[in-house]
């Protein structure tokens, strides 16, 4: 389990390291930033480096959400849950926390603003409602469990899953970054909102809720569908 735990810690922070990061130092950069295409990639490549460097150890989660979606689907035991929830959370935070060192000793610093969180109403990027958010986080993470679920499966071919699951969370990103700032993991949501400005700790709620409700959801579609889990 220590192994598993660390794997689910390191796999975390080079997601929130990794996505984040890029959102912080890269997208906003003139004339070269990377802007939300190339944050959406970080984000799925993230995902899918990690998912094939310690995917055999822990099952390659980095996600909470990700975690209850696996154990309604039958794929995790329930006792290892909450352990594995703070290995990711604290994944996220220590990467957010090395993040935050980072950027503030960038030129001229004068805070680190919004720092890659998420958020509804006025701190979504695009000024999306409450109700907004809560749908697309709740829709997009059912669709993230039924292809890590469907991509995991013993029908599908061998070795690919880690770029089915990396290239749908750059699609989840390319679709959602203007409404929420894309979550779907409320251990990602959690580590940045801890070091951000304004709002983000307040409505941490909601990005905890929707993806938790959307898993679930999920994971119960792909049980209807299939039998061979």
């Amino acid at each position: 389990m220590t192994k598993r735990l660390m794997a689910e810690f390191f796999g975390t922070f080079w997601l929130v390291f990794g996505g984040c990061g890029s959102a912080v130092l890269a997208a906003g950069v003139a004339d070269v930033g990377i802007g939300w295409l190339g944050v959406s990639l970080a984000f799925g490549l993230t995902v899918m480096t990690m998912a094939y460097t310690v995917g055999h150890i822990s099952g390659g989660h980095f996600n909470p959400a990700v975690s209850l979606g696996l154990m309604i689907g039958g794929r995790f035991d329930a006792k290892d849950l909450l352990p594995y929830w703070a290995a990711q959370v604290a994944g996220a935070v220590v990467a957010a926390a090395v993040l935050f060192v980072v950027v503030s000793g960038g030129v001229g610093f004068e805070g680190v603003g919004g720092f890659a969180s998420n958020g509804y109403a006025e701190a979504s990027p695009q000024g999306y409602s409450m109700m907004s958010v809560l749908v697309i986080e709740v829709v997009l993470t059912a669709f993230f469990l039924i292809i890590i679920l469907g991509s995991t499966s013993s029908g599908a071919p061998a070795g690919f899953a880690p770029i089915a699951i990396g290239l749908g969370l750059t699609l989840i990103h390319l679709i959602s970054i203007p409404v929420s700032n894309t979550s779907v993991n409320p251990a990602r949501s959690t580590g940045v909102a801890l070091f951000a400005e304004g709002p983000a700790v307040g409505q941490l709620w909601l990005f905890w809720v929707a993806p938790l409700i959307g898993a679930a959801i999920g994971a119960a579609i792909w049980k209807m569908m299939t039998t061979d889990d």
